[in-house]
Parts: C-alpha cells; structure tokens; sequence
C-alpha cells in the first residue's frame, strides 16, 4: 500500500444499467475507483455491473455493456445510471429493492436521470438532488415535492445524485475524499488530468453569456426573464423596459444578434420547453400547453409543427413504448 494513503475498509459499488443509459457518465463515475485502487496498490473499491435481467445493455450511443449479472443488493452503495427515457427501467421489483437497501443503509446515487428511480421508490425525502439540466424542467413536474438543484453533484451520507457527464468524476472524487482521504483523491484527480475538483455548488450551464454568444447587458437581461418565465410569459414591451429601452430597440437588438425577432426567440425556448415535456413526461397536451404559455392544444400544435416539422404526439412514442410507472 502506497504509504501516504490510509484506505478505510473496502468499498463495494454496484454500477445499475437502465437501458439508455449514459456511457460517459458511467465511465467517470467508475474510472476514479479504479485509479484509486491502483495509486493505493490495493483494492480498495470494488464494483459490479447489473442490469434488471443479467443481461447486456445498450447505452445511448448504441455500445452494448456486458454485465455481471442482475441486481446485486449486497453491497456497500449503488449508483442508478440512466440517460434518456429513464423509464424504460422503472418496475416495482427495482423499487422494492431499493427500498430494502436504503433500510439496510446502503448508499444510493444516481447518475443523470437516474434520480427518477429514487424519488420513485420514495427515497429522496427532503435532501436536494441534481440531474441533467435538460432533463429537470419535465422532473419537476413530475416530482413538485422534491428539491432539485442544477448544481453538479448533491452529496450526502446515503444520497448521492449528479448530473452525468464529467460531472460524475468530480462526484466519485469528493466522495472518495470524504471516505478515503483527500490526499488519494487528488491523485486520482490528477491522473486524469483533471486541474480541479470543481465543488458541487458549480452550476451545469455555461454562463447565458456565454451561450447566447453577447455580452450586451441589454440582451443577457431579457433573454434571462424568458428562460425564467416560460409558463407566464412576459410582455416584450415590459421586458424592454426592465433593460431601460423600448421595444423597437429590443426588435433591432435580437435581429442584428440572431437574425429573428425577440418575440420568435421567446416562442422558440417555449417550444424546446414542450418538447422536453412531451418526451419525458406523461402530461396530457393541454397541460403542457399551460406549462409552456400557450393558450389552448391548437396554438401549441399550430406553434409545434411550425417549428419543428411534426406534430406534438410525435414526442409521444418513446413514453408510450415504456413500461407503466411503478409507484
């Protein structure tokens, strides 16, 4: 053993595949674990891959992981990894067998939407949790009682979720430092040339200046009150006048800067919204509707199609080819 390092007893993670789910996230999660045990010149971490039935999943990109075998609830912490359509996994033998691991005290994380599994079985209570920015607008929805943060990762003794991507490095480093000591955790932190653990209260976003490509203090102001208002939205002459111009200032604004008018760009992230509800959520359509701004099903499916060449009910089919919600 590698004198600087003082291991506690060893660790034994049980990496949960959803169908889906995101391989980038699963591998930042898991590599740290393994450069850690190399640095400690023992195991120290240990881990298994499970999938409901024993078999092989296919993530996101279409690769296929082999696992060990199904649900191994004998171990010292589980992380749920999923990606897009959640879903796909949900059923009430995983929800009963989380709930018997959260009774025996057993860790459990979630990786991107993998917090859809834990406040399924009810496990979230009143700690905050974090996954993909992307997907949090529709878990909200679904989930009003649970606080959902968009910082990087939530921590704590026997919840843990995070965003996914390489969020999940910087996850499996701060507990490793909490658990193992941070002497190790900042060797393995170097060992992928990873400057910096970015603490978990960074937030997942680049910064609205940075996305929308200005700094124009003008610009960045409104556009923030329309990402923040998407179910009222707001009257482009009060959102003018909130920047200190008028709304014929604000016209030739957004068209020098985007080519289109400020009241299309308003619509536009109103539609991305509906999309992310009608794709991830069961809404009926009229409460996404509501959800979104719009005055009745029509105007969204009028809106809908314009934009994105298809119906609203396109959206439907990944939620309609999932297995019912267990709880």
């Amino acid at each position: 053993m590698h004198p600087a390092f003082a291991p506690l007893q060893q660790e034994t993670y049980c990496f949960y595949l959803v169908p889906g789910f995101s391989a980038m996230g699963f591998v930042a999660a898991m590599e740290p674990l393994r450069v850690a045990n190399r640095l400690a010149q023992r195991p120290i971490f240990a881990w298994r891959l499970c999938s409901a039935d024993g078999l092989p999943v296919e993530a996101s990109s279409g690769m296929k992981v082999a696992v060990d075998g199904p649900l191994d609830e004998q171990v010292s912490a589980l992380i749920v990894c999923a990606g897009f359509e959640p879903r796909r996994g949900i059923n009430r033998s995983l929800i009963a067998a989380l709930r018997r691991m959260a009774r025996r005290g057993v860790a459990l994380g979630a990786l991107d939407t993998g917090a859809y599994f834990l406040a399924e079985a009810g496990l979230i209570g009143d700690q905050p949790v974090t996954l993909h920015w992307e997907a949090v607008p529709a878990f909200r929805e679904d989930y009003p009682d649970v606080r959902v943060t968009e910082e990087l990762f939530c921590l704590g003794d026997r919840l843990f979720t995070c965003a996914g991507g390489t969020a999940a490095i910087d996850m499996m480093l701060e507990r490793i430092a909490r658990r193992q000591g941070p002497t190790l955790a900042r060797a393995v932190s170097e060992q992928f040339i990873h400057s910096r653990i970015r603490p978990h209260e960074e937030r997942q976003r680049a910064d609205l200046a940075v996305r929308i490509g200005t700094r124009d203090p003008r610009l960045i102001a409104v556009i923030a009150q329309m990402e923040a208002e998407i179910e009222n939205p707001l009257r482009l002459e009060d959102m003018a006048a909130s920047a200190g111009i008028t709304r014929r200032q604000l016209e030739r604004l957004f068209m020098a800067q985007f080519g289109e008018g400020p009241a299309a760009y308003y619509r536009n992230i109103r539609l991305e919204r509906a999309r992310s509800f009608l794709a991830d959520t069961s809404l009926p359509l009229i409460e996404v509707a509501v959800a979104t701004g719009f005055a009745s099903k029509s105007a969204l499916a009028r809106a809908y199609s314009q934009k994105f060449g298809r119906p609203p009910g396109a959206e439907r089919g990944r939620w309609k080819s999932n297995p019912a919600r267990a709880a």
